[in-house]
Parts: structure tokens; C-alpha cells; sequence
């Protein structure tokens, strides 16, 4: 076993003790696996509303969170030490299916938890405050390309993460090249948010569904550009795709939940009837346009599948990932 993920694993134990060993039995409990106001956070706030308003008999939804290694410290804690809890269900995106995939989450891989349910799909996003200067995708092109080393960027996770990979994307297609970016790793989107607002950081390499719900909440911030084929819903519908300003960047990440590995089969498929019931409820597809996800739902067997393949995908992004950070 290596350094890393011995490390991973004792501070996952560390970490299940410290949040509760058992969810109480009555009581279904969302983790999101970062710190509050990221995409995590935002996903299991959709899913307490969503309940709410179309199944209150279940009760409230309490969150809890568990930051660490973008969701491996979590990962692990709920294989290793949660692994049976009937109530409890973790917050994942497609960046974590990207970690999965790069071995980032030690020596577990997709194979290790039930797949719960997706709720949607996000989009990934470049975010400026207010007042920065880059009005749209090209003029922050035009900057990289003359100055790389006065824009730093911010992003969940590290070199070769998900976030990482759209800022360098961006990089490249500017003729800057992601070897003169400059990036900076936080723990999860709402570290990162904060860093941008504080000024430490000029753009925020992110996702559609935490910008939206950052600026509902009135922070100073806006949405550069969108990496989706067509322009996006409600608040950012006058948002210019990527493609609109020549560059021909998509970047798709679902978002929804999983379970431990030793649920019981009978707990699992309730859940699963759940949110079977849940997704198709009007109500529940109003509270998802506002959060800005599009229609994306599987759950059961169907998502794991789905997850399973996407990971065999992202196995081979990761390939071109590390052949970006190896390149001259």
C-alpha cells in the first residue's frame, strides 16, 4: 500500500468518527464532501428541497460535510467505516468519476459503492467578479496569450483534476499553452468562489449549478463563458457558449448520489424508488432548472452502468491529462 493512501485512509477513519459513526436510523443525511456553498453542498440542497415539496412524509434532510482530497476522504470513510448506513448518501459529480479514474481515491474504485441516483447534468464554467476586466472568453484569451503569468486561475482539486483540465483546455486554445498557466488547487468550487471574491485568484475554473446559486445569493461575481453546445436556461441565458467565440470547448458534469457498499438490498431499493418518484415531479424539475442543471436521471442499476462507462471515459481523458502535464 503507498504513502498516499495510507494516508487517505487514516484520515477517512479520523473523519467518520469525527462526523458519526451511524447516521440515526430515522434520519437520511446527505454528505457533501467539501466545504459548505460548492457543488457538493448545492446538490444536496436540491435534493432536501426536492423532497420537501414532493414526499414529506420522509422527513428532513439533514447535510453534513466531510472535505478532504475532494471527495476521497469520503470515498473512503464510507466503504471503510459507513459502509452500511441505510439513511446516508454522498454528494459526487463527474470530477469525482475523473478522480476515480486517475486513482485519486486510493484503492477503491467505481466498483466500491451503490450508485444511487443522478439528478442532473452541470456544465462547466469560467467565473470573474464583477469587475474584472475579461468581459468575455476572448478577451481573457488575448490576455493569456500576451501575459500568462499575470492570471491565475482557481479550480477544485489539483494539477490533472477536473477543473484543472477546462483551465487548461482554455490555455491551450489561447496559444498560451497550460504550461505557463497558472492555477491554484482548493478543496472543493466554494473555497475557490471565495479565493475569486477576495481577490486572490482572477478566474474560477467551475460549474454552471455553483455560479448560479453564488449569485442568487448576491455575490459580486459573473459568468464568463459556458462550455456546453448550446447557450444554457434561465440566468445564464445570455451567456456565450465557448464555441460562439471560436473555441471548441464542451465540458458535461452530472451530478448526484451514492451509497455504501454493504446497504442492504431491500434499503437500497427503497431509496432508489424514491427518487425514481422525486425526479419525474414537477416541482422537483422547477427546483432543478433554478439550480441550472438539465435533465439528466438514472438511478438503480441504470446509473451504474452509466457510471461504469463514463469511468472507462474518463480513464482515457486522464491518459491525455497526464500527457498534458508531461508536455514540453
Amino acid at each position: 500500500m503507498t504513502a498516499i493512501n495510507s494516508r487517505v485512509r487514516l484520515a477517512a477513519l479520523m473523519l467518520a468518527f469525527h462526523v458519526g459513526a451511524a447516521a440515526a436510523a430515522g434520519s437520511p443525511e446527505c454528505i457533501a464532501p467539501a466545504r459548505p456553498k460548492g457543488g457538493f453542498d448545492l446538490t444536496c440542497e436540491l435534493i432536501r428541497a426536492g423532497l420537501r415539496h414532493t414526499q414529506p412524509s420522509i422527513g428532513p434532510l439533514r447535510s453534513s460535510y466531510m472535505p478532504g482530497g475532494v471527495g476521497a476522504i469520503t470515498y473512503n470513510a464510507i466503504i471503510s467505516q459507513r459502509n452500511a448506513e441505510p439513511n446516508t448518501f454522498v454528494a459526487f459529480s463527474g470530477g469525482s468519476l475523473f478522480s476515480i479514474a486517475q486513482g485519486k481515491f486510493g484503492r477503491y474504485t467505481e466498483k466500491d459503492v451503490r450508485w444511487l441516483a443522478a439528478l442532473g447534468t452541470d456544465y462547466g464554467v469560467l467565473i470573474v467578479n464583477q469587475d474584472s476586466p475579461f468581459k468575455s472568453l476572448k478577451d481573457l484569451a488575448l490576455a493569456l496569450k500576451k501575459q500568462p503569468n499575470k492570471i491565475v486561475f482557481g479550480g477544485s482539486g489539483t494539477i490533472g483534476s477536473q477543473d484543472w483540465m477546462k483551465a487548461a483546455l482554455v490555455a491551450d486554445a489561447s496559444g498560451a499553452g497550460h504550461k505557463a498557466m497558472r492555477f491554484v488547487g482548493f478543496e472543493g468550487g466554494g473555497e475557490a468562489n471565495t479565493a475569486l471574491q477576495h481577490g486572490h485568484v482572477d478566474v474560477v475554473s467551475g460549474d454552471a449549478s455553483e455560479a448560479i446559486g453564488l449569485m442568487r445569493a448576491g455575490a459580486p461575481l459573473r459568468v464568463l463563458t459556458v462550455f456546453s453546445g448550446k447557450r444554457l436556461p434561465g440566468i445564464l441565458k445570455d451567456v456565450a457558449t465557448a464555441g460562439e467565440d471560436g473555441y471548441d470547448i464542451e465540458w458535461q458534469n452530472i451530478r448526484g448520489v451514492y451509497m455504501g457498499p454493504q446497504v442492504a438490498e431491500a434499503d437500497y431499493q427503497r431509496w432508489v424508488a424514491v427518487f425514481n418518484k422525486m425526479l419525474v415531479q414537477p416541482e422537483f424539475i422547477r427546483l432543478r432548472e433554478e439550480q441550472g442543471l438539465l435533465p439528466f436521471a438514472r438511478t438503480g442499476a441504470a446509473l451504474e452502468a452509466y457510471v461504469h462507462d463514463m469511468v472507462d471515459e474518463y480513464k482515457r481523458m486522464a491518459i491525455q491529462s497526464r500527457l498534458l502535464i508531461k508536455s514540453p
